[in-house]
């Protein structure tokens, strides 16, 4: 079932200096439990789009819909957003952190506060929460970052880069640690990365973005002859280097030329 809707969406950047067409007639579906993941050359709209989903910004044409309804629409919070930086406060303890958007949102609740603590016992933050998240590693910080968006309950995950501060070995063991957070808790996820072999590993769809005025130019269903897939073992898997080099095709088919 189709719970996010984007339909031949268009966008445009508009300065003293002029017009930047950022989205040309974009469109394409996620499924309810499904992770996609979008890739596309730098600067073509990635993190654009993602704002348009989580409506910062609004379509000049076209619509996006969670559910069926506009996601403008939608006042409940259905919609959650994990940035690049892990948004931390060192003011606040990791408990504080990952409770301040219940407290923004006034849903203190006993029942939140037992879900908040089910997820940081079972994701292994419940003896760290009294610590600042300087005492703690990026992997870490970067569950704390997603846990803090989980306890909201959102129906759709928004992961603008949220691996790329990491050194590489970090890298690979925290996509493991979010990948599997994500599908044990049933989201629907969509991940922009600029990394390949990342988005093989972790897609169920990949959505392949031209040059901008990105479009959507190719989507790539991902699936592997593994059991209990995780993204360090679809890397080892024999379909892994073909999915690589089709969408590594693709992305440079639509790269102007220098």
């Amino acid at each position: 079932m189709s719970l996010l809707e984007c339909k031949h969406v268009n966008y445009s950047y508009h300065t003293m200096s002029g017009e930047t067409h950022a989205l040309s007639d974009v469109s394409f579906q996620v499924n309810d439990g499904e992770f996609t993941v979008i890739v596309g050359p730098s600067g073509c709209g990635k993190s654009t789009l993602l704002s348009l989903i989580c409506s910062l910004n609004e379509p000049e044409s076209g619509s996006i819909l969670l559910n069926g309804r506009p996601v403008n629409a939608h006042t409940d919070f259905h919609i959650g957003y994990m940035p690049q930086k892990d948004q931390l406060f060192e003011w606040r303890n990791v408990y504080g952190n990952i409770t301040l958007g219940l407290e923004i949102q006034h849903r203190l609740t006993r029942e939140n506060l037992e879900f908040t603590e089910k997820l940081m016992r079972e994701y292994g933050l419940w003896d760290f929460r009294h610590v600042k998240p300087s005492q703690l590693s990026g992997g870490m910080r970067q569950r704390a970052a997603l846990i803090r968006t989980l306890v909201l309950r959102p129906s759709l995950l928004l992961l603008d880069e949220p691996f790329s501060a990491l050194d590489y070995q970090t890298r690979l063991t925290v996509s493991d640690d979010i990948y599997r957070i994500i599908k044990r808790e049933h989201k629907t996820a969509i991940l922009v990365t600029h990394d390949l072999a990342e988005a093989v590993s972790m897609a169920d769809t990949v959505i392949v973005l031209s040059s901008r005025p990105a479009t959507v130019v190719a989507k790539v269903p991902i699936h592997f002859s593994i059991e209990e897939r995780t993204p360090m073992k679809s890397r080892n898997a024999p379909e892994f280097k073909e999915y690589f080099n089709a969408i590594w095709k693709e992305l440079n088919a639509y790269v102007p030329e220098t």
